[in-house]
C-alpha cells in the first residue's frame, strides 16, 4: 500500500531558526545599544558634576581671596592719602615760613623808613598855623553830641594846639555836649546869594571845596539862599 501523507514541507522548517536568530541579534545589538548610550550619560553628568565642582572651589577661593585684596587696596590708598596729607602740610609750613620773612622784611623796611615819613608829615601839615590866627573873625561853637576837642579842630581845620590856645580855660578831656562853648578862628563867614554853589564860593575865598564841605558838615554840593556857609582858614 502506498503512504498517502503529505511530505513535510523541508524549506519551512529550516527557515525559523534563522529568523529567530536574526531576531535575537538584532535585541542583543539594541541593548548594548542602549546600555552604551546609558553609560555615555553617566560619564557626561559625572563630567558636569566635577567641572561644577572645581566652579565652585575656585569661586570659594576667589570669595576667600577678594578680602585680601581689598585690604591691599585700602592700604594702598591710605598710604596714598598720608602721603597727599603731608605734601599739602608741608607746603602750609613753606607758605606760612614765607609769610614770616616776607612780614619780618616789612617791619624791618617800615622801621628804616618811619623817621623820614614823620619828617614829610611835619613838613605837608594842612592845618591852619598859629600865624594865620590873626586873620579872619571869631565864632563861638557848642559842642554838640558825639564830638570831642580834637574832632572840632579839624573840623575847621586847625591844629587842636591852636584851638587850645583860643580856648586856654577849657580842658579837652572835660568838654559837655551843649554846655562848652569854644572859641574857633574862621576866615568868613559867608551868606550864600543867588548862584552861589560851594565850588563857586571856594574859588573866591581860595579855599577848597573839600574843606568847605567839612566845616559845614555837608555831604552835598548843594546850598540855600541867604544860609550862613563858614569858609574855614586854609
Amino acid at each position: 500500500m502506498e503512504d498517502k501523507r503529505n511530505p513535510r514541507p523541508v524549506e519551512e522548517s529550516s527557515q525559523v531558526p534563522n529568523i529567530t536568530l536574526l531576531v535575537l541579534l538584532g535585541l542583543i545589538a539594541a541593548l548594548l545599544y542602549v546600555g552604551w548610550q546609558y553609560l555615555k550619560e553617566d560619564s557626561i553628568s559625572d563630567n558636569e558634576l566635577t567641572n561644577a565642582g572645581t566652579d565652585s572651589i575656585a569661586v570659594i577661593d576667589n570669595n576667600r581671596e577678594s578680602p585680601v585684596v581689598a585690604e591691599a587696596a585700602s592700604d594702598e590708598e591710605s598710604e596714598n592719602q598720608e602721603k597727599a596729607k603731608e605734601s599739602e602740610e608741608n607746603k602750609t609750613d613753606r607758605k606760612e615760613e614765607h609769610k614770616k620773612e616776607v612780614k619780618k622784611e616789612k617791619k624791618s623796611e617800615s622801621k628804616e623808613k618811619t623817621p623820614t615819613k614823620t619828617k614829610v608829615e611835619k613838613s605837608t601839615d594842612s592845618k591852619a598855623s598859629d600865624a594865620s590866627l590873626g586873620k579872619g573873625e571869631t565864632i563861638t561853637h557848642v559842642v554838640q553830641a558825639g564830638e570831642t576837642f580834637f574832632g572840632i579842630a579839624n573840623r575847621y581845620n586847625l591844629k587842636w594846639q591852636s584851638l587850645q590856645k583860643l580856648n586856654p580855660s577849657v580842658n579837652p578831656e572835660g568838654i559837655k555836649v551843649g554846655v562848652t562853648k569854644l572859641k574857633v578862628r574862621v576866615l568868613k563867614v559867608h551868606t550864600v546869594g543867588s548862584g552861589d554853589v560851594l565850588r563857586v564860593i571856594a574859588q573866591k575865598y581860595g579855599v577848597s571845596k573839600a574843606l568847605i564841605m567839612q566845616a559845614n558838615k555837608k555831604t552835598k554840593d548843594i546850598t540855600e539862599k541867604g544860609e550862613k556857609i563858614i569858609i574855614p582858614l586854609n
